[in-house]
């Protein structure tokens, strides 16, 4: 399953960037709100890496670290979550995603479900050896895998959706 689509890579000298950016980060400011009306809701569905996937995989990775970095920022700023001391852990990753995500789109020029299966299993297994250097606790770095496999579930199939039904624009 796979789907050959328009993908761009704009730099931060085009207005393109910054416009896509403010969407994307509007987004991973809703989701994560919508989502913590679930009970664990954060942990379980990791909706604030969600845009951030689809910006950079369709719009670059400029597009994408602007999204990374702001949108925990952000929400971090307006509504406390994530608490400031996991902010460099959820920033890490956010950016390992808009990295990979970019690679892979700018690398295969397709949309498929194995590339963004690749894309997460990137970010996810680096950002967990990050996560347990700095929390020096290799249990607590595995919560995405135990606790936010759905949540993974959802970049990987809902993000190939969203890709592929934007594909052509």
């Amino acid at each position: 399953m796979s789907t050959t689509a328009k993908l761009y890579s704009y730099d931060y000298r085009t207005a393109k960037t910054y416009m896509f950016a403010t969407a994307f980060i509007a987004g991973n400011l809703l989701l994560p709100q919508l989502t913590h009306l679930v009970p664990n809701g954060g942990p379980m569905l990791l909706p604030i890496y969600f845009f951030t996937l689809i910006a950079a995989y369709k719009y670059g990775v400029h597009v994408g670290l602007l999204t990374a970095v702001l949108s925990p920022v952000i929400n971090s700023l307006l509504f406390g979550m994530p608490m400031a001391a996991m902010l460099p852990i959820i920033i890490t990753k956010s950016v390992l995603l808009a990295i990979a995500a970019g690679w892979m789109a700018k690398k295969t020029g397709v949309v498929s479900v194995l590339n963004i299966l690749l894309v997460v299993l990137a970010y996810q297994v680096i950002g967990t050896a990050f996560e347990w250097v700095i929390l020096s606790d290799f249990g607590a770095a595995l919560q995405d895998f135990r606790i936010g496999f759905p949540g993974m579930l959802i970049q990987i199939f809902g993000g190939y959706l969203v890709l592929q039904s934007i594909s052509k624009v």
